[in-house]
């Protein structure tokens, strides 16, 4: 092997929210969205992006506000309007040449449960491997889904008095035990759901003693363990087609459980998902976890195997100068995230706008690809948030242009 193969490799990876929400008291209608959409990843894999991951959102937010519960109830118009990964990726693959499609994040639990979505993932693999020459890959994140109306409305819901009042950690346990049926299933197995293990809660899954106690005390019955009865019952079956090209897709679990993270490895190699801002030091003990858990049909485990998200703004008018530049990056940061506070809380927090955009790459080229250097490890996979709450098709684009050929190139020659 030459030396040149052992040198760190940093990827660079493209986030798409779709988001169809107010900007600036502009609200694009929806096939404004999609044309932004593609005019942007078309432009992506021009660039040399190695993987467009699409934001998954699942029932209009704006509906869901008139409820008893909203969960974000200051949200104008649609968190966001990819709700099928599959049909979305096959349209990508078929207006661009390299670039692979990622899902963020694929709701295990909705819209059917794992038993549909492993049948779904056979038949777009059937089709997306037709062409012997494929090599693109569906890299496919999943995990239980962050608002919980999704799932009520396709029938996850809770059937009894303590499922209801413990639900967040059945939802965890319904989780588990999703992940292995579907996991299973893309395998090739022939299993009935007898043939999966019941959960077990234990003191474990609780935050705090007292929780615990208040489980215990919520049914007498309950001792050291307690055993969850199966959520999905189903007789002995196979997914079909079952002619697919498995390689042609990358799984990636969406928790930040550590037992989780390294039990998915049992049945596939699993990667992991990271959407969130997350410490260093908890980024470190997952690579650290995973070197020893990820499944050896997989290779061994690489940094690269869990992308990271962030954000960018960067301004670069050759008119301007670099402190001018910087400027106008800082104020596009600062309206994006003043949009999405108000968005997201009904406010603006000036503390939590000061925090995310100090994780925001934020600057003039120079200083974007100087943050890079200083933030991330040489091996690490970027995950780049550009259109976040940007309309502007034109800006987006131009900002992912010089991304790729002005800060890469700056990041890569001081990798090597």
């Amino acid at each position: 092997m030459s030396f040149a193969k052992l040198l760190p490799i940093m990827k660079h990876h493209i986030f798409f929210s779709i988001s169809q929400t107010p900007v600036g008291g502009v609200l694009p209608p929806e096939n404004e969205m999609w044309n932004n959409f593609f005019s942007q990843v078309i432009e992506a894999d021009k660039l040399g992006f190695e993987s467009a991951w699409i934001a998954e959102a699942h029932l209009s937010s704006e509906v869901q506000k008139q409820n008893k519960n909203p969960v974000i109830p200051h949200w104008q118009g649609e968190v966001g309007l990819n709700t099928d990964i599959f049909q979305l990726a096959r349209e990508v693959f078929a207006r661009t040449e390299r670039i692979e499609v990622g899902s963020a994040i694929l709701n295990l639990l909705c819209n059917g449960g794992p038993v549909a979505h492993a049948e779904r993932l056979a038949t777009f693999l059937s089709l997306h491997g037709l062409n012997p020459n494929e090599k693109r890959k569906l890299n496919l994140g999943f995990a239980a889904g962050r608002f919980d109306f999704n799932s009520r409305a396709t029938g996850v819901v809770p059937r009894n008095g303590l499922e209801e009042s413990f639900w967040p950690i059945y939802k965890n346990k319904f989780f588990e035990e999703a992940t292995e049926v579907f996991l299973r299933l893309f395998q090739g197995e022939t299993l009935s759901s007898q043939d999966i293990p019941q959960r077990v809660i234990t003191k474990d899954d609780f935050l705090s003693e007292g929780d615990w106690q208040s489980f215990r005390i919520s049914n007498p019955l309950i001792s050291e363990t307690h055993q969850v009865e199966r959520r999905w019952d189903f007789e002995k079956i196979q997914i079909v087609p079952k002619s697919y090209r498995r390689e042609l897709c990358q799984l990636y679990i969406g928790t930040h459980n550590p037992r989780l993270q390294t039990w998915a490895n049992e049945f596939a190699p699993v990667r992991v998902f990271n959407l969130s801002i997350t410490q260093p030091e908890i980024i470190d003990q997952t690579h650290e976890r995973m070197l020893k858990s990820y499944n050896q049909n997989g290779g061994p485990w690489l940094r690269e195997y869990m992308p990271r998200t962030t954000f960018v703004f960067v301004h670069a008018d050759k008119k301007l100068t670099d402190k001018q530049n910087s400027a106008r990056a800082h104020e596009k940061a600062e309206l994006a995230l003043n949009e999405y506070w108000k968005a997201l809380e009904g406010t603006i927090n000036s503390n939590k706008v000061k925090s995310a955009a100090t994780n925001a790459l934020v600057g003039n080229p120079q200083e974007v690809a100087n943050q890079i250097l200083t933030r991330f490890h040489p091996s690490d996979t970027l995950m780049l948030w550009f259109d976040f709450f940007n309309h502007d098709c034109s800006d987006v684009i131009e900002m992912m242009d010089v991304y790729q050929n002005q800060i890469r190139p700056m990041v890569e020659s001081k990798n090597r």
